[in-house]
């Protein structure tokens, strides 16, 4: 059984980003703790988009040596839910600015992110603002519960997409562009609130293998294939966020539409915006999610609302520099690699 205290020893296992295409599995010191933080004994920790983007070196926020990782489960050592397993909402706001007390800490001015600036959960331990902290229901895998982020990103734009649209979500006609955790994890939340025509663009052909597998859209590969719908989307999400991606979601636009952009791949021209005035369409920003998109999340992942999850693939920390690289040549099918430390394996 796993003990719930401090680590006596004050170096734990970690994986570092040290370098472009560089990760490094060795043993780093504790992490610091701050007014109001805890430990966690990181239980799941799975690798996002942005944690590739720092190690394609694209990143300048993230600056290595760095310890990556913000999608994260695990046990808490101290304070007042020591022993008790949580989900960390990983982006920690000021808590008292008129974004956070009006419900939209994501855009609060003092944000930060463990994973970032602060070292985050490729780790044995990672700390966390105490507050920050959400209980798994009981019997919840948490390794289920380590998408809880990437799940309350895709919950949070489909939310605003489903305000600004004039009709139902379930009468559109949905356009998912990038099949990696987030396009996936949008297509599975679009399916469950009823829409019956989602298309998902991805290139990788194992990944595109996968998402035909688990049957929740239509996939196709945008390289070599025309776009499905001719006619074009009511609404088009764009996941990967490149001058490419962008592109498409222009294209691929019907009049009065709605462009939802969750990506930060880069920041190169491609929306067509004569288009988009001549014909009226809707151009809606996304970025990460609330508290309360948290809790929605872990909701939709504990009731199995998304499927069963069997898409993700788990391996050891140690072999975490092996699982970017992998993720890096296109060699992975699956949309979510979760790694977990090598003494729960």
């Amino acid at each position: 059984m796993e003990k719930h205290t401090l680590n006596t020893n004050q170096t734990m296992n970690a994986l570092v980003y040290t370098n472009t295409q560089e990760i490094v599995y060795r043993r780093e010191p504790l992490p610091e703790l701050r007014q109001g933080d805890v430990l966690l004994n990181v239980t799941a920790s799975a690798i996002c988009g942005s944690d590739m983007h720092a190690y394609h070196g694209k990143d300048s926020r993230r600056i290595p040596p760095l310890i990556l990782g913000h999608e994260v489960s695990g046990t808490v050592v101290n304070g007042r839910f020591a022993g008790q397993q949580m989900v960390v909402n990983p982006l920690m706001s000021c808590g008292e600015c008129s974004y956070c007390v009006g419900g939209q800490s994501n855009l609060c001015f003092d944000r930060e992110l463990i994973g970032m600036y602060l070292a985050g959960a490729f780790a044995d331990q990672v700390a966390i603002s105490e507050r920050n902290l959400l209980p798994l229901p009981q019997g919840m895998s948490p390794i289920h519960a380590a998408l809880t982020e990437p799940t309350a990103t895709a919950l949070h734009a489909v939310m605003l997409v489903e305000r600004a649209l004039i009709r139902p979500l379930s009468e559109a006609s949905c356009l998912v562009l990038g099949g990696g955790a987030i396009g996936l994890l949008t297509a599975l939340i679009l399916k469950a609130k009823g829409c019956q025509n989602i298309d998902i663009a991805e290139t990788n052909s194992l990944r595109k293998q996968s998402i035909e597998n688990i049957n929740c859209a239509r996939c196709f590969n945008p390289m070599t294939e025309k776009l499905p719908r001719a006619e074009g989307y009511h609404v088009v999400l764009d996941c990967v966020g490149s001058g490419a991606t962008r592109y498409t979601a222009s294209e691929a636009i019907r009049p009065g539409g709605i462009i939802s952009l969750l990506g930060l791949q880069d920041d190169k021209e491609g929306l067509d915006t004569r288009k988009i005035t001549l014909q009226e369409v809707s151009v809606l920003g996304s970025y990460c999610y609330t508290q309360a998109d948290m809790r929605a999340a872990i909701q939709m992942l504990f009731n199995k609302q998304l499927g069963d999850l069997s898409w993700l693939q788990v391996r050891p920390l140690s072999h975490g520099g092996q699982a970017f690289k992998d993720l890096h040549e296109g060699k992975v099918a699956a949309a979510k690699i979760v790694l977990q430390p090598d003494n729960l394996m």
